[in-house]
């Protein structure tokens, strides 16, 4: 236990507005930090992060014991920023013993991260093998497909879901708390027709797992939700806790929002924070329903306060986004307001086409850096990642360096997955995927061959033994007894971590080199894998964290490193949430893109829509560009050839709203002229050519 003061001073508060100041002091009282719920509805750019921070600093502070305090936030980079804020607010208030409190606060990190590691606490308990190994994504969708070709799916006489498709229902399924028949008409009516088969390979894919001792990224909340159902368990568990706080609560799932009812049926000690104006993940399931919803879950209901003061965007941005989200049909209420009131309206900019887009985001993207605005403090949002084609073309014309978020992950390389499963197997002896996947790096050893050695592991009571007992394969030549060997000293763990990672790298080098032409490149990866890998304690935990977490992609497809000290920010609006530029450029703002096409179906799926809109619109600080491209062209397989077609405004921008924007029309009038000009003219070439020589 820290100890603190016996009246600490709160002068470390007084920066903090009123709002943000009711949020951090709620509950806590003399002799007391527990207290209620709380949620805190903290609107874009209102000093959230700040807020949840000073908030652990203020239970610390006050008494409560760090080692007790659970916080979950989307990503372990959020978590451990949090950490050193509440580490900085400590220091000042407690001295050099303040330092101690970022290392006693081991409860910090994603859902799927504390998920992990208390399955691995409850283990034997709950008939799980501590041992466990997590698939990724795409794993766990190899592992899909290998049931479905088992069950003899892959070659029904109509066509049966892709391992892709199937392993999504699975997930919504799992994440949402649905029975099959209700995703499928929801979410996937093209494959209603198998609900039955569906429901079969899921059975399948289920066992498949259990025999080999891996989970996926929903049996990670999957197993806790079953586990917290068990009130034995659910009491411990909420026992080992006196506060829960929970960050963008608005992207939690119905699973997610199970588990923290049963962490604290009664919701003593927990704080959720989010803004359901921000809610725009329901492709994974996510539902606004549980920030909307919490207050009501608890009697007496929850404490709210709503922090609307914003400390990023200009007046006229902020009056424009609370005019478009001033339409959703049902939310906090909450008016994000500022003091920042220098700036000009929103410019809503019309345009013929998509390359007049991209030719206006480039220009204005160089007057600005020409007055003092660098390439890193703009950024060009999209509703989806192939928006940016005609863009990227010109930005690349011009030499201007840009980089694109949304893209490959680190974990995606082909080499990067070849290593980790190498890892992964030595963790896990029974994991069929990263077995078969490694197997096949060998020459001569082909899926035939794989699939028989693999099956006489599983037979084994010692795998790694049977491995080294199986007849070398035809053509594999030393590469086999230099794989047997390793896996062997990998399986012992005699190097010892991360001496561990530095074993399976120099193994692979040789199949690196082998396999792929730019080896150079893809080494450069690894190295920096190995260098990750160092900063962990355990091979366990860096295979755990690092598959829930991966880092960016150095580059797409292990190219080289951008070397330009500043670059344009492309990125999808998902992908830019929690961030912020001063100029900021949204793309095709039109019916068919905002709202997109697909997302019309419903009301539900309409005001997610204009949320996205929403976010993209709080992410500028000073200067924020609307644009109107109004003409697409369509690419058709007929015989007529390419067509355009003509899109409006957005429906999430009224008429009754325009004059919260500066209407503009892009290029100016005398260049249009000058356009119009060159397209009357007729000028036969022909003749004149032919006249040069008469």
């Amino acid at each position: 236990m820290i100890e603190s003061p016996l009246a600490a001073p709160v002068a470390y508060l007084d920066a903090l507005n009123p709002q943000q100041r009711s949020a951090v002091e709620h509950g806590v009282h003399a002799g007391a930090t527990v207290g209620p719920p709380l949620l805190v509805i903290a609107g874009a750019g209102s000093g959230k992060t700040n807020t949840l921070a000073h908030r652990v600093a203020h239970l610390v502070v006050s008494g409560a014991d760090p080692r007790r305090i659970l916080l979950m936030t989307f990503s372990r980079r959020a978590a451990t920023e949090m950490t050193r804020r509440v580490e900085r607010i400590a220091r000042r208030v407690m001295g050099p013993a303040g330092g101690a409190v970022a290392d006693a606060l081991t409860w910090a990190g994603t859902f799927h991260g504390v998920g992990a590691r208390l399955l691995r606490d409850y283990a034997e308990q709950i008939g799980l093998d501590p041992a466990f190994t997590i698939h990724d994504r795409e794993d766990s969708a190899d592992l899909m497909n290998l049931i479905r070709h088992e069950l003899g799916f892959s070659k029904t006489e109509s066509r049966f879901p892709t391992k892709g498709s199937c392993l999504a229902i699975y997930s919504r399924c799992v994440n949402a708390e649905a029975a099959i028949e209700e995703t499928l008409a929801a979410s996937y009516p093209w494959c209603a027709g198998w609900a039955a088969e569906l429901r079969q390979l899921f059975a399948a894919y289920v066992e498949a797992k259990q025999r080999q001792h891996v989970l996926d990224y929903d049996d990670l909340l999957l197993y806790w939700a079953q586990m917290a159902a068990e009130p034995a368990i659910a009491a411990d568990l909420g026992a080992r806790f006196d506060h829960v706080m929970v960050d963008e609560y608005q992207d939690t799932n119905r699973l997610q929002s199970s588990i923290l009812l049963a962490l604290k049926p009664d919701g003593a000690g927990l704080t959720v924070v989010g803004d359901d104006a921000q809610s725009i993940y329901s492709f994974r399931a996510a539902t606004v329903r549980n920030i909307l919803d919490f207050p009501r879950q608890f009697t007496p209901p929850a404490a709210v306060v709503t922090l609307d003061r914003n400390y990023r965007s200009t007046a006229p941005i902020l009056a424009a986004a609370n005019a478009v989200i001033g339409q959703a049909r049902e939310r906090f209420t909450k008016n994000l307001w500022t003091d920042r009131d220098s700036g000009g309206r929103p410019r809503l900019v019309s345009l013929r086409d998509e390359s007049d887009q991209a030719r206006y985001v480039v220009e204005t993207v160089l007057e600005n850096r020409e007055t003092g605005a660098a390439l890193k403090q703009q950024a060009v949002l999209f509703r989806t990642s192939h928006h940016s084609g005609p863009l990227e073309i010109e930005l690349t014309r011009r030499n201007i360096p840009f980089v694109k978020f949304g893209g490959l992950k680190f974990l995606d390389a082909a080499h990067v997955k070849d290593l980790l499963a190498l890892l992964r197997w030595a963790e896990n002896p029974r994991d069929r995927v990263a077995g078969f996947r490694l197997l096949q790096l060998l020459p001569g050893v082909g899926p035939s061959s794989a699939q028989r050695i693999l099956d006489r592991m599983a037979e084994a009571s010692s795998p790694v033994a049977a491995l080294a007992e199986h007849p070398q394969p035809p053509r594999s030549g030393a590469d086999w007894a230099s794989f047997v060997d390793t896996m062997g000293q990998l399986a012992c763990k005699a190097a010892g971590w991360p001496a561990e990672f530095e074993l399976a790298r120099r193994w692979y080098e040789p199949h690196l080199e082998r396999i792929h032409e730019d080896a150079v490149t893809r080494q450069a990866d690894i190295l920096q894998l190995e260098q990750i890998a160092s900063g962990y304690p355990s091979r366990e935990r860096f295979l755990t964290e690092l598959t829930l977490d991966p880092p960016d992609a150095t580059s797409d497809n292990a190219g080289p490193p951008l070397k330009d000290e500043d670059y344009l920010i492309l990125s999808t609006v998902h992908s830019a949430k929690g961030q912020e530029w001063k100029s900021v450029f949204v793309l095709n703002v039109v019916d068919g893109c905002f709202p997109s096409d697909l997302g019309t179906g419903t009301t539900a799926e309409i005001e997610e829509e204009r949320r996205l809109l929403y976010v993209a619109m709080t992410r500028a600080k000073d200067d924020l560009h609307i644009l109107l491209p109004q003409r697409f062209f369509k690419h058709q397989q007929s015989a007529g050839g390419d067509r355009h077609v003509y899109a409006s405004r957005t429906r999430f921008i009224p008429p009754q709203l325009l004059a919260h924007f500066e209407s503009c029309a892009w290029p100016p009038a005398p260049a249009e002229a000058a356009r119009a000009a060159a397209q009357g003219a007729r000028i036969d070439i022909g003749a004149r050519m032919r006249g040069m020589w008469r």
